[in-house]
């Protein structure tokens, strides 16, 4: 079924999105909630300017997203982070803990659903994880220190 979302719903889309989602969902949850609009002609013609606007709007993330990408080519986070004596990490080290690094040590903005762990960080030494968004693809070097 085709929706109109009417409020950012999380992990399926954000405010004025056109999505197509499975019936059940749009019928048991989505609109009862009056979270979203069965997208008819009547409904797009209404709302034709919020869609191309947000139509725009996602064009530029994507942009934003693919420019960011791009500017972590030889990029390297650094952790240090409390360790056993044999090297292996208290706690592993997570996306959104990568992500937050970027941010601090680089400000480049990455979603956590772009970076991709081959297997858990969690040990000392250098790691690589994969960042891909819209069809590229980065390697980012992560060096966890001992503290």
């Amino acid at each position: 079924m085709e929706i109109l979302l009417l409020e950012d719903v999380q992990g399926i889309g954000k405010k004025n999105d056109l999505l197509v989602v499975g019936d059940g969902f749009a019928l048991n949850c989505l609109l009862p909630q009056r979270k979203a609009l069965v997208a008819t002609p009547t409904v797009r013609k209404r709302y034709a300017d919020r869609i191309k606007r947000r139509a725009e709007e996602r064009e530029q993330e994507k942009q934003i997203r693919a420019n960011a990408t791009h500017a972590l080519a030889g990029k390297t986070v650094t952790f240090a982070r409390k360790a056993t004596k044999t090297g292996k990490l208290y706690a592993a080290i997570s996306e959104e803990q990568i992500v937050s690094a970027l941010l601090d040590q680089h400000a480049l903005t990455i979603v956590p659903d772009d970076i991709t762990i081959p297997s858990q960080i969690k040990a000392v030494g250098t790691f690589t994880v994969n960042v891909q968004s819209n069809g590229t693809e980065q390697a980012l070097s992560v060096v966890v220190t001992a503290l």
